[in-house]
């Protein structure tokens, strides 16, 4: 279980590596929407608003789902449900990403870039590993060994 999430969050990262070296090789064209106050203002408050309610919702809607749910449950169902609940969050994280790295590009505008940057430092918070499974699921380092 764990090398696979440790594999979609790398996952991740690849993706966003992909996207920003498509742009800056012109493999996907930059700047479509500069000049055009419109789009500019409508796609960075899209933008904006769309990281500022994901970011809080996916981290704490893991974490409640952990606490109330996902501790209740036997193991084998709890690494399940474990291992679904991480996935989502970090998908929900991805597509805000993606979604403000696609903005920064098209409007060549730092709010994408920076919404983009919350993102990744939130991120962080998600990294797979052995210890935060064994607190988050209140399991004892031989129980986990199943």
């Amino acid at each position: 279980m764990l090398g696979s999430l440790k594999a979609e969050y790398l996952l991740f990262w690849l993706l966003n590596i992909v996207l920003m070296v498509a742009y800056e090789a012109d493999w996907l064209s930059q700047g479509g929407w500069v000049g055009d106050a419109r789009m500019e203002y409508l796609s960075q408050t899209v933008c904006i608003l769309f990281t500022i309610l994901i970011i809080p919702f996916s981290l704490r809607v893991f974490n409640i789902t952990v606490v109330r749910k996902v501790r209740n449950l036997p193991l084998m169902q709890a690494l399940v449900c474990y291992r679904r609940w991480s996935e989502i969050r970090l998908a929900l994280l991805c597509a805000a990403s993606l979604l403000n790295l696609a903005v920064y590009y098209a409007t060549l505008n730092t709010t994408g870039l920076f919404c983009a940057g919350m993102v990744f430092v939130a991120v962080f918070f998600c990294v797979p590993s052995r210890k935060q499974v064994l607190s988050e699921l209140d399991l004892q380092e031989t129980e986990l060994d199943v």
